[in-house]
């Protein structure tokens, strides 16, 4: 069932995530509830044992429950339930201030932005988060992004962000975990949509709080869904390089057997011209699914482009 909202223009709706975030919910809502009394404030209560629902309903939220476990499900639940003009994702551990959130809402309501990223590492992350090990983690993301991607965003996993309808309506979520804020990032790009980045300030979890996400379980998620997305996004860039490392393989191997040939006249080594053979044939149909592949990505963002130019919002938009 959608939810439609209660004001006709300038609706804003808040959606909070939650896993058994009953120290902090409330003073969340609450906060946000302050910083835009206008807004509609949605917590999705991803199976807490702990009472959290309850505690955001009485703080006012509009509380509804996603069964299927993982943030990128409750994600797909709320893009997909909910109708706004601008949605604010944040999360319930009171990580993320309620001071940045109006700027953020303003720079979407105006048009200025499809995607605003609320940058902690270029503020205050490094020093208050106290797990080194995501600190490393958020660094070798941000980087393999934004070489692979060619772009310069600052935060590619913050979890406190302000979409556009355009985007939300648009966005096929397929990520079911904490992978979901990689996938946004670099569907953004793909799609060039209008991404701003503002510094937010992030303070840790207060004692008592932990934290659902695993280290090293999720990072290696979070990887996997980098190359997966570079490969379907990219995929001349993908299989060119595995083919060119397999040429280069096998050009190595191939020179010492072409010299013995030329001072012999024979090929003292035919096993390994057969795999060489072989890995060439390997690296040319590499090349060659890249291509086609290549072809296949164009066309989808042809599709892609046409797709939003007909949406009926996008129609309501321009006629206002």
């Amino acid at each position: 069932m959608r939810e439609t909202g209660n004001r006709e223009q300038g609706r804003i709706a808040v959606l909070i995530p939650c896993y058994n975030e009953s120290q902090t919910i409330e003073k969340v809502v609450r906060d946000y509830k302050n910083a835009l009394p206008e807004a509609d404030i949605y917590v999705y209560d991803n199976n807490s044992t702990d009472g959290t629902g309850e505690i955001a309903k009485r703080a006012g939220a509009i509380v509804r429950r996603e069964y299927r476990q993982g943030k990128g499900n409750v994600i797909r639940s709320m893009f997909r339930d909910i109708d706004a003009d601008c949605y604010l994702m944040t999360d319930g551990d009171d990580t993320y201030p309620a001071e940045n959130a109006r700027e953020m809402a303003d720079l979407i309501m105006s048009g200025r932005a499809d995607m605003v990223i609320g940058d902690r590492l270029s503020s205050t992350y490094f020093t208050e988060n106290k797990r080194p090990f995501h600190n490393f983690g958020n660094r070798i993301v941000r980087g393999l992004i934004n070489k692979l991607f060619k772009s310069n965003i600052h935060d590619i996993m913050t979890g406190y962000r302000a979409f556009s309808p355009l985007f939300v309506k648009s966005f096929p979520v397929l990520s079911q975990g904490f992978e979901i804020e990689t996938e946004m990032s670099i569907h953004a790009l793909d799609k060039n949509f209008n991404l701003v980045e503002i510094p937010v300030s992030y303070r840790d979890r207060p004692a008592g709080s932990v934290s659902k996400l695993n280290t090293y379980r999720d990072g290696v998620k979070v990887l996997r869904t980098i190359a997966r997305l570079f490969r379907e996004y990219r995929p001349f860039e993908f299989f060119g390089w595995l083919g060119l490392f397999l040429f280069l393989i096998a050009t190595a191997c191939f020179i010492p057997i072409f010299f013995g040939f030329l001072h012999t006249g024979q090929v003292l080594r035919f096993p390994t011209l057969i795999v060489i053979s072989g890995l060439y044939v390997i690296s040319f149909l590499l090349w060659m699914c890249g291509l086609l592949l290549d072809m296949i990505a164009k066309k989808h963002r042809q599709l892609f482009e046409l797709y939003l130019n007909l949406r009926p919002d996008r129609k309501r938009e321009s006629d206002q």
